[in-house]
């Protein structure tokens, strides 16, 4: 195929064609400058631009869809508004004020603004501000200087440039409203997954408080509870969720049911974290949660705690010191590989410990022990009841409805009994030595203790077997030393023996030929609860309790 001849064909060639015959370059120019034949095409073909200079101002704002007025002096007097301007807001007098003329820019607020304009010379922006017939507009206010030597002022205006971001605004509107639904939802999971009533020991007082962190629908994990094990003793957790959103929350219920199932095996707490910590595993090997375990025992007047990763446990004495249990910590639950280890902190009458999350101490440039020290000088000074004291230290942290935070606070403490309320909660305790003479001795003592703390027969009858019971199974059963307990409080009686073989008994059902193995039975029967478990020196202890009659009302 002849290419040559068919190119021509084409109208482009044929144009160029044409063009060179119709101007023709000398050949001893041909080098200087000289302008490809479409370059020079195109460059004919252009027709002149008029200049902004040439437009007539008036004409393109009178076409502009957004609103325009222009105000001059520093009573702002109208010298002009455009076409768009009165549609939106009707026809207005040239010449008059705007405070009196233009009362859509005096309820939106935005006559101070033009002061501040023409007083400045600088432009000013008001975003999304909803005008009067429910339009919402964004509002730029820019100076405008005519010629100098017309007076102070006198030569000085505004022009207000308005633009309709209705659509805008009412979208960003339905977005922020949705945000809003579904942080509800998330609040409303989070708090559903936290105790909705905490548990009342004994022993001890307890209050807590949790406060979503910011406006957003991301909540956290955070979480606390308190568990009556029994016998007299009380688990106190807190933990955190690394993360926000409906997922950190839903871990977190995970991680607090799980807590209630392994507290019921009375455990040590670093036992319970280190199933936590299997069980962070497998819930979710990516997410990470922090989570401190602690156990309160009237007998013991200390805390028990095992930290993995959290933060520490504060507690003021009675005299107002306070001190910070920060040892032993593990790393944080889902990490694996790590043997937690508990540890304690004394906890007599008359002290205040508070478990709390990374809320209430972290801060934006400042370091976590700034805030730490911080929370120990408003402990010192906080009084009162375990509310009192929860709500005072959360307002000494600066705790507002939009913190960015999550924040969770647990205080509890074990107060001082004097007087008439000390007769309530009484100890009495008995070395089982010797063999077989030693139940009876037990029973003695038994008898002679619940007769002088004036309970009713049935319940002394109902101790007093329960105690023959226990002694006789660990003695059949345990191994040396042997200890008897007995505890009132102001709702139950409790009774506890303790000895050196770890080996929990189970209660099981005796066949008719049997001799032996209704000791536990019998006690689960006639007790309204009964355990055991293993104390930390090595042995166990196995415990019940009686429910005692509410006085009569007067």
């Amino acid at each position: 195929m002849n290419f040559t001849r068919w190119s021509a064909r084409l109208p482009g060639t044929q144009r160029r064609a044409a063009a060179r015959a119709e101007h023709p370059v000398s050949p001893d120019r041909r080098g200087e400058g000289s302008v490809p034949a479409a370059r020079a095409e195109h460059l004919t073909d252009t027709s002149p631009v008029p200049a902004v200079d040439d437009l007539r101002v008036r004409d393109v704002l009178d076409r502009v869809p957004s609103l325009v007025a222009l105000v001059h002096g520093p009573d702002h007097r109208i010298a002009y508004v455009n076409d768009a301007y009165t549609a939106a807001f009707g026809s207005r007098p040239l010449g008059a004020p705007a405070r009196t003329a233009l009362p859509e820019l005096d309820e939106i607020g935005l006559l101070p603004l033009l002061d501040q304009v023409l007083r400045s010379g600088k432009p000013r922006t008001v975003k999304s501000r909803k005008a009067p017939g429910g339009r919402s507009y964004t509002f730029t206010c820019t100076p405008v200087t005519e010629q100098a030597g017309s007076g102070e002022g006198g030569g000085s205006g505004v022009l207000v440039f308005a633009t309709d971001v209705t659509d805008h605004a009412e979208a960003a509107e339905r977005l922020r409203a949705s945000e809003r639904r579904q942080r509800e939802t998330a609040v409303t999971l989070q708090r559903s997954l936290l105790p909705q009533e905490l548990e009342e020991p004994d022993d001890l007082r307890v209050a807590a408080t949790y406060h979503p962190g910011g406006t957003e629908a991301a909540v956290g994990g955070d979480w606390y509870d308190v568990i009556t094990l029994g016998g007299g003793r009380t688990a106190l957790v807190i933990g955190d969720v690394m993360g926000r959103g409906v997922r950190a929350a839903a871990v977190m219920g995970q991680l607090r049911t799980a807590v209630r199932a392994y507290a019921r095996l009375d455990l040590p707490p670093h036992e319970v974290l280190q199933l936590l910590d299997g069980l962070a595993t497998e819930i979710d090997a990516n997410q990470i949660a922090t989570c401190a375990y602690a156990i309160h025992d009237p007998n013991e007047g200390c805390l028990v705690y095992a930290s993995a990763g959290h933060l520490p446990i504060l507690v003021r004495d009675e005299h107002g010191t306070v001190r910070r249990a920060a040892e032993p910590i593990g790393p944080p639950l889902g990490t694996g590989g790590w043997m937690h280890s508990s540890g304690s902190v004394p906890l007599g009458p008359g002290s205040t410990a508070v478990l709390y999350t990374d809320g209430l101490v972290e801060r934006r440039n400042e370091d976590l022990d700034e805030g730490i020290a911080a929370l120990e000088r408003a402990l010192a000074g906080a009084s009162g009841t375990p509310q009192v004291v929860c709500d005072r230290l959360v307002r000494s942290a600066g705790v507002t409805p939009d913190h960015d935070d999550d924040v969770a606070v647990l205080v509890l403490q074990h107060p001082a009994r004097r007087g008439p309320q000390s007769e309530l909660f009484r100890n009495a305790a008995l070395e089982l030595l010797g063999g077989v003479e030693a139940a009876p001795r037990a029973r003695a003592f038994a008898s002679g203790v619940l007769t002088s703390w004036r309970f009713p027969a049935d319940l002394h009858d109902l101790g007093v077997l329960a105690t023959s019971e226990l002694v006789a199974n660990s003695l059949q059963h345990g191994t040396p030393p042997m200890r008897l307990r007995l505890r009132r409080t102001d709702r139950r009686l409790i009774i506890e023996v303790t000895d050196g073989d770890d080996h929990l008994p189970r209660r099981r059902r005796a066949e008719p030929g049997d001799e032996s193995g209704r000791g536990i039975s019998i006690v689960a029967t006639i007790a309204s609860n009964w355990g055991s478990r293993r104390t930390p020196g090595g042995g166990k202890a196995v415990w019940c309790e009686f429910a005692l009659p509410k006085p009569a009302s007067a």
